[in-house]
């Protein structure tokens, strides 16, 4: 099983090219921000408690999100791998990624992180918001995940440097270009 962690700020292009990776490698996309708008759209349980959380920029508590996450996970059996996108944000998280696949005999294959300055990432999501009107999106919003991102999440690289699991890939340049640089690194698993 082929299982991938696109690691990156917001901005960083990991929708965009978790949706061409799906498309090539049968994989199936697991995006904790879409998992999240999703249950808060159909107002879940889980979505109720994630709504002012993410209306705000926090970050959702790791019990919710490895509890979508799992769901999520188990309603495709016959995947022939996922790309984890948006997750995991923390050491913990990454941590219980790895039991919770190790329980169902599988592994992360690798972690690819696109890197990207933040002067592009404010460039990119402005442009997002525009199109989008995701409430995420917003300035103020986004400078807090931006400040997330570069203060907790980018500190889960070191754990998948130790398991020489790490690959960073420049995620500045054109779609096509960034993607064929993401398949030579994956080609390699």
């Amino acid at each position: 099983m082929l299982n991938l962690v696109l690691f990156g700020p917001p901005g960083a292009g990991k929708g965009t090219q978790s949706e061409k990776l799906i498309a090539k490698y049968q994989l199936v996309h697991v995006s904790t921000g879409d998992l999240f708008r999703a249950h808060v759209k159909n107002q879940t349980e889980l979505g109720q408690k994630v709504s002012q959380l993410l209306a705000d920029g926090e970050l959702v508590p790791d019990a919710i999100t490895i509890a979508m996450l799992e769901e999520e996970v188990d309603k495709n059996p016959e995947a022939k791998g996922f790309v984890f996108d948006g997750f995991p944000r923390t050491v913990p998280q990454a941590e219980e990624l790895d039991l919770f696949l190790e329980r169902k005999g599988s592994n992360i294959a690798g972690v690819i992180a696109l890197d990207v300055n933040q002067e592009e990432l404010t460039k990119r999501i402005a442009e997002r918001h525009k199109v989008s009107g995701r409430p995420d999106d917003d300035a103020e919003k986004l400078k807090k995940r931006i400040s997330e991102y570069f203060d907790k999440t980018i500190h889960v690289l070191p754990y998948y440097e130790a398991q020489g699991k790490l690959n960073k890939v420049n995620g500045i340049g054109e779609i096509e270009t960034v993607f064929n640089d993401l398949c030579a690194v994956i080609d390699q698993y």
